[in-house]
């Protein structure tokens, strides 16, 4: 199964250096190498602007947006746009705040039964409230 990968995961895998990282996020590292050598890494065109955004240096800017090309972004429709509204509503009236973007990943993924992978502790809280399902690295358990 493909695995939508969140920005966390993905700034994480291409912005931070290895020698940075504490152990958790080795792992997540790792595992987000594994699903790219698979071939089960996805990602979504708000998710790639994401990370391109806040980057000063020009050079740096395109060496990432180069690594990035070798993702198609997963075409997005009106359907997952409302989908992605009714989520918000949803969670707002539970009381879970939650972005535009993540919400989108959210109903993205929701729709095509998609697992993501995150380092951001805020999809837990959607998962609760939202019929989502979050991929782990392997070998880990929660």
């Amino acid at each position: 199964m493909d695995v939508l990968i969140d920005t966390s995961v993905w700034s994480l895998a291409l912005r931070r250096r290895a020698r940075q990282l504490s152990p958790s996020q080795v792992r997540v590292h790792r595992e987000w190498a594994e699903l790219v050598q698979e071939g089960r890494a996805v990602v979504i065109g708000p998710v790639r602007q994401e990370l391109l955004s806040g980057i000063r240096d020009g050079a740096t800017f395109e060496r990432l947006r180069e690594r990035l090309q070798a993702f198609d972004d997963l075409p997005l429709t009106t359907d997952d746009y409302e989908e992605a509204a009714r989520f918000n509503n949803r969670c707002r009236a539970l009381g879970v705040a939650g972005s535009a973007v993540d919400l989108l990943i959210c109903a993205a993924a929701a729709r095509r039964d998609l697992a993501i992978f995150t380092a951001d502790a805020d999809f837990r809280r959607y998962a609760r409230v939202l019929p989502v399902k979050l991929h782990e690295p392997r070998g880990v358990q929660r």
